[in-house]
């Protein structure tokens, strides 16, 4: 299957635009986050997403809730925050906000590395594993070192794509590492941004 997939949109319609003329060669389109700008602006986010293609699988980031995700979410998206979906065939489990927490203050949509701990756990439960996981936040050590050096992702994540090996892990959030790729285990990881990125996955 051909994923489109990207993170970190911010309401830039020159980007929405490219994504959207790039869908038509998707199987599949994944959206991992920060749709719009400190919960501003979502709907105008869906709107410029009219046009995707493809069914597509969407998590909040931390610029939008979960709640406001799935109120605004167009007819062809499917919603995951702490939970999980089977997608043209494939097993996707999928977490938004801010993981831990940010500093961005009361309008960050976060939740802590224990709280996110008990979320990915869920995805544990399913019968024969998941194949792609969807967060926004990355793990801790791939993709998640800002311009200062620091390595801000998640130790619930990581430990999470460690033990269940899902074929693919992608996220956003750390806009210093877009287009990092690499593996953690067998699981391939990559950290969007908002461009076009392409998978292959079965």
């Amino acid at each position: 299957m051909k994923i489109l997939a990207f993170s970190d949109l911010h309401l830039v319609e020159e980007l929405a635009a490219d994504l959207v003329t790039a869908s038509v060669e998707a199987d599949l389109v994944i959206g991992a986050g920060d749709f719009c700008n400190t919960r501003q602006g979502l709907a105008r986010a869906m709107e410029l997403l009219a046009g995707i293609a493809a069914p597509m699988v969407v998590v909040p980031g931390n610029a939008e809730s979960a709640e406001e995700l799935r109120g605004c979410a167009l007819s062809f998206m499917t919603v995951l925050h702490g939970e999980s979906a089977e997608i043209e065939g494939l097993r996707i489990f999928g977490l938004g906000g801010g993981i831990p927490e940010t500093p961005f203050g009361d309008w960050s949509f976060d939740l802590s590395d224990r709280a996110a701990a008990r979320e990915l756990a869920k995805a544990g439960e399913n019968t024969g594993g998941i194949d792609i996981l969807i967060t926004h936040s990355p793990p801790k050590g791939a993709g998640d070192t800002t311009s200062s050096g620091l390595s801000i992702g998640s130790e619930s994540i990581h430990k999470a794509i460690a033990a269940l090996q899902p074929k693919l892990a992608v996220y956003g959030h750390v806009h210093d590492s877009w287009g990092y790729r690499g593996q953690i285990g067998a699981t391939q990881c990559a950290n969007l941004g908002p461009t076009p990125n392409w998978f292959e996955v079965s």
